[in-house]
């Protein structure tokens, strides 16, 4: 059997996904103005279970059908929570700016140590705590310019807040079976999950779309990168790392997230924005410097 990759690979790998999930906000919240969001859902996650499909095929082959069924089976259950956060979120997005969306999503950051006390009783190490708390304040300044112009939260912030709570699960969730199942089953099986919950939600909203170019580069971008990769390297790289570790690394998705929505949505960078963007990446640090 070959060794466990050091743990630096995994979180390097995570922040990659990190990357691609942050720099995605702004292109889904311009798709949403042509398309209806649960149709949306559907051909996101249909369309990356297909890739998916295609990529891990081999690995089913050689896992056997147990195996890819257990595997499968967690998947499932992952996949419910994920579902329900993508659901939030992308409704959300409607209502909320994508630099809020990508702020307020990463409170999960802060949910999952206390998830991981309250269902394993093991509590996170001190740097661990440490490095959350320190994330957490950046964010906290990464929203003062909304609070300074008096903005109040909307439906949407309050649709992004269960978001966070449904990502947090999910995380823990996702930890769970991918360290005792085969990841590759998993991965496909919470993405199986949620596009079968997307196309059942579609009787309580009319698919309706306004086909463009933007769209389809939306679906396919989101499908392919944001979706079937990202979730497969995300499987894969918390084998090897904890819901903790996890959640903190993924602190760096609402900076990504910010990044983008300056670069390509016009919103403006301020000196809060950078201040909160360096805690982030100071938090982090000090875990990967400091892990005891």
């Amino acid at each position: 059997m070959s060794s466990p990759p050091a743990r630096w690979k995994a979180d390097l790998t995570l922040a990659l996904v990190a990357l691609i999930w942050g720099t995605t906000f702004v292109l889904v919240k311009q798709a949403l103005h042509n398309i209806s969001t649960m149709y949306f859902l559907t051909l996101r996650f249909a369309f990356a279970s297909g890739c998916m499909l295609l990529l891990l095929l081999p690995a089913f082959r050689n896992a056997g059908a147990r195996a890819v069924w257990r595997g499968l089976r967690g998947g499932f259950a992952a996949g419910v929570f994920l579902w329900l956060g993508y659901l939030l979120q992308t409704f959300g997005l409607k209502y909320t700016t994508a630099g809020n969306s990508g702020f307020i999503t990463g409170l999960y950051i802060a949910l999952v140590p206390l998830i991981s006390a309250a269902v394993y009783r093991r509590w996170p190490t001190l740097s661990e705590l440490a490095g959350i708390a320190i994330a957490a304040s950046g964010m906290v300044l990464l929203m003062i310019p909304s609070l300074q112009r008096g903005l109040q939260y909307n439906r949407g912030d309050l649709l992004t807040v269960g978001c966070a709570v449904a990502f947090a699960v999910h995380l823990m969730m996702l930890g769970y079976f991918s360290q005792r199942e085969r990841f590759e089953a998993v991965a496909l099986g919470q993405i199986a999950c949620a596009a079968l919950l997307s196309a059942l939600s579609l009787s309580a909203e009319r698919p309706v779309a306004n086909w463009s170019a933007g769209v389809v580069v939306a679906i396919l971008i989101t499908g392919l990168f944001a979706t079937a990769l990202a979730f497969a390297l995300q499987t894969w790289a918390q084998q090897y790392t904890t819901p903790t570790r996890t959640a903190l690394i993924f602190a760096l998705e609402p900076v990504f997230a910010l990044a983008a929505a300056v670069a390509l949505g016009g919103e403006a960078l301020t000196i809060y924005s950078v201040a909160g963007g360096t805690m982030i990446l100071a938090g982090i640090l000090l875990v990967e410097l400091f892990p005891k």
